[in-house]
């Protein structure tokens, strides 16, 4: 993977370094040069989400996994110059959930059950991310090149991301040919279920002997994370292509490379071969997730979008996805925008999503302690899901509402329903409004 890191960066910057060198090929006469962003642009974006199911991971694989989460984010972008636009992306995320807080089951009144949330500290948190991307077009606007850096923060992770991207349009900008590459640096402060935390590395934690049932001879072969680092490489090449005034197609290849703290440290598991031990009505860990340290994923997409008349177009969508750790899927999707007038569309979407099971997942209390990986988080197992979404968008060119010096451009609202065969269901609002500043 080293040889391979140094080839996607020895790539990426030969095509920057070809596309700075070709951008001062415009007339010398020109005096007039468009702005790629004419004028500064706020978005002020917003969803709101709820999910439920039986398969918690926190809790080995049953147990509730309801879960609230309320994003905010604003994207300002400046246009420097003719050629530079600066875009910054600033996002806060505050979520309650029911699975989460059973880390620990034990801190209130109630009594403690997998399928009933606990209101102690885990059961919310606050996620933090800034995102700064600048970006540079030649003056024939065939070669974009643009950097960008991220942090985010929660309080069991941090994480810090950069990277870059070029892309080149020729014939008449009817193909166009990128890549980019990221590398995401993220650390793990390891938070891990609250019955095995006396055995661990540092033997610190509170336990109560006395009320367990059972096998009231508790005794996990529990070990804390030596290494909480993890690391992300990515690389994507993309095509695009006008295939007729009305069909437009694209095609993308990505590649991921992850190595370090891959599993969750407070997602539990329950072997078969060990009696069972319990506090109330919460069933003690035998062990928490234990995954490979490295994962290497490939996915190939296609997109295909007909314009078939000023009414209706038809946007669609395929990839296919594969890793080292077994799972395999296949993603499909299909969108419809209608144009109801100059300023309204309505676009009904549908989205199919088909993976096999990780080589190491295995459900509730289905493992063997003799095993060296496991995991029950039913993200990793077999499953099919169907998502259903529906959206309308506002459009005003000419910016006829204001606030202040800024005018309204558009409004995008989407709602989505995501189901898969098991128990488990979600549903997200997400709201988009555009200004321009005059």
């Amino acid at each position: 993977m080293k040889l391979i890191r140094t080839l996607f960066c020895t790539s990426f910057l030969g095509v920057a370094l070809m596309g700075f060198s070709q951008s001062g090929q415009d007339d010398p006469e020109q005096t007039y040069k468009k702005r790629v962003l004419e004028t500064p642009e706020i978005d002020f974006l917003s969803s709101y989400y709820t999910q439920n199911g039986d398969n918690a991971a926190v809790s080995g694989g049953v147990g509730t996994e309801e879960l609230t989460d309320l994003v905010g984010t604003v994207v300002l972008s400046i246009p420097l110059n003719e050629d530079d636009v600066l875009t910054i992306d600033a996002s806060i995320s505050a979520y309650t959930s029911a699975s989460s807080s059973n880390v620990d089951p034990f801190d209130d009144r109630n009594q403690a059950d997998p399928f009933v949330a606990s209101s102690g500290a885990s059961q919310s948190d606050t996620w933090v991310n800034f995102t700064g991307n600048y970006s540079h077009s030649s003056d024939d606007r065939n070669n974009i090149v643009s950097v960008k850096l991220s942090v985010s923060s929660e309080y069991d992770y941090f994480s810090v991301g950069f990277g870059g991207s070029y892309a080149k349009l020729f014939n008449e900008k009817n193909t166009e040919l990128s890549i980019n590459a990221n590398v995401f640096l993220d650390k793990w402060n390891a938070i891990y279920p609250i019955e095995l935390r006396p055995f661990g590395n540092n033997g610190i934690g509170f336990f109560r002997p006395d009320e367990i049932t059972g096998n009231v001879n508790y005794n996990p072969d529990f070990n804390e994370f030596d290494d909480e680092n993890r690391r992300s490489y990515a690389l994507g090449l993309g095509f695009s292509q006008i295939l007729h005034k009305n069909v437009q197609g694209s095609l993308s290849l990505d590649f991921v490379n992850q190595t370090g703290l891959l599993s969750t440290p407070f997602q539990r598991v329950y072997f078969n071969d060990v009696a069972d031990s319990f506090i109330e009505n919460f069933q003690l860990a035998d062990d928490i997730e234990q995954l490979p340290d490295s994962r290497f994923k490939i996915a190939l997409g296609g997109r295909l979008n007909w314009f078939l008349n000023e009414t209706i177009a038809l946007r669609t969508y395929y990839r296919y996805y594969f890793d080292d750790w077994g799972i395999r899927s296949h993603t499909a999707s299909l969108e419809v925008p209608i144009k109801l007038s100059d300023q309204f569309t309505v676009y009904p979407n549908y989205r199919f999503y088909n993976q096999s099971a990780a080589d190491y997942f295995a459900p509730f209390e289905t493992h063997l302690s003799t095993d060296v990986f496991y995991t029950s988080d039913f993200d990793l197992s077999k499953y099919t899901a169907n998502q259903f979404g529906l959206g309308l968008s506002y459009t005003d060119i000419f910016t006829k509402f204001h606030i202040s010096k800024f005018g309204l451009k558009s409004i995008d609202l989407k709602l989505y329903r995501y189901d898969r065969d098991t128990t488990f269901g979600s549903f997200i609002t997400t709201l988009g409004i555009k200004f321009v500043m005059d």
